[in-house]
């Protein structure tokens, strides 16, 4: 149950967003290599952020999965994302930030239960 969650300071409309909630969905899900029935992708625009001591555009990104994260996937999921947002929003990859979270299924509610 890979779940992304994305803030940008960069204003988000809804045509912007479909494109890369679904181009995340897709990544998250061919690289972590879980079904795409799984993933939650979330993205918030026009949030205050401050990145270096400036206010260009910016983004930063938090993954949770119950497995399927670790030093060589993680890499992937950071190029894969990076390009989507540089390709959508205009942040460069040296402006994201992406924050990587392995859980255990103990600690994740789904469907009134855990996993």
């Amino acid at each position: 149950m890979p779940q992304l969650s994305l803030s940008t300071n960069v204003p988000v409309d809804a045509v912007a967003a479909a494109d890369i909630l679904r181009d995340c969905s897709r990544a998250l899900a061919r690289i972590i290599g879980k079904p795409k029935s799984y993933v939650m992708v979330s993205i918030n625009g026009s949030v205050p952020t401050s990145f270096a001591g400036g206010e260009e555009p910016a983004a930063y990104g938090e993954i949770m999965s119950i497995g399927g994260l670790g030093p060589g996937v993680n890499g992937k999921l950071s190029a894969a994302l990076a390009e989507i947002l540089e390709a959508k929003l205009s942040i460069s990859g040296s402006r994201f930030y992406v924050k990587f979270d392995d859980v255990q299924g103990y600690n994740v509610g789904f469907n009134g239960s855990t996993f």
